[in-house]
């Protein structure tokens, strides 16, 4: 993508009503204004509130706010450019229940309240197999940590991966730390009984992985 179609994205993004964008300083220093309101003051009801971390360009938030009407859905990634096209299709079909936020993940913390989340997917993260990139893993301890402080004590998460080592990885880990798997599928599209939001929504890079015969992988989990 050029510098001038990203600049141009970028502009039209802060004038979405769905768009979100905090300043780093706004979340560290507790005065940002949507936390414990996103429900209330955003989406206007109390439906459960759904995010998706690491969303991209933002076709699962699309596909499941659209797929459950009845829930809130937050796409929420740190480049703005790329969810644009999430943002847009959701202003473009009248999609009220999905939005964005512009944000780094470690601190999703300081953008939520305790116990204001009900579930969280995590979609086609980057595995970051090399071991000095353990920190960065999504599903790693620390990471945990911060889904556990925004989640309801029964929230669910949800990871799809393409990474069979982040699959392995994260299930090990899970086991390890006492987490409640309650469903793993290490080859969604072949193996009987995979939930339909996991088959019937697929982001563009998931088609490609699928047109090459590559696993998709889901894991169904609460943090203990």
């Amino acid at each position: 993508m050029g510098s001038k179609n990203k600049q141009k994205r970028f502009r039209e993004n802060e004038t979405f009503h769905n768009v979100y964008q905090p300043t780093r300083e706004e979340l560290v220093d507790a005065t940002y204004s949507l936390k414990g309101k996103w429900k209330s003051d955003v989406f206007k009801n109390d439906n459960p509130l759904v995010l998706e971390l690491g969303c991209g360009k933002g076709e699962y938030t699309i596909g499941l706010s659209k797929r459950y009407p009845n829930k809130n859905f937050i796409g929420i990634d740190i480049k703005g450019a790329r969810f644009w096209r999430g943002a847009k299709t959701a202003i473009e079909e009248d999609i009220p229940n999905a939005a964005f936020i512009r944000t780094q993940i470690e601190l999703i913390d300081h953008v939520f309240e305790e116990n204001e989340v009900d579930e969280i997917w995590i979609t086609f993260p980057d595995p970051q197999i090399k071991y000095q990139r353990t920190k960065h893993r999504m599903t790693n301890l620390k990471f945990l940590e911060r889904y556990e402080k925004v989640l309801k004590p029964d929230g669910l998460m949800h990871l799809k991966t393409d990474s069979e080592f982040m699959h392995g990885y994260t299930l090990g880990l899970l086991h390890g730390a006492g987490h409640e798997v309650l469903y793993a599928n290490h080859n969604v599209y072949k193996l009987e009984g995979s939930p339909k939001e996991v088959t019937e929504i697929q982001t563009f890079y998931e088609s490609q992985y699928l047109e090459k015969d590559k696993a998709i992988t889901y894991i169904r989990f609460k943090i203990n």
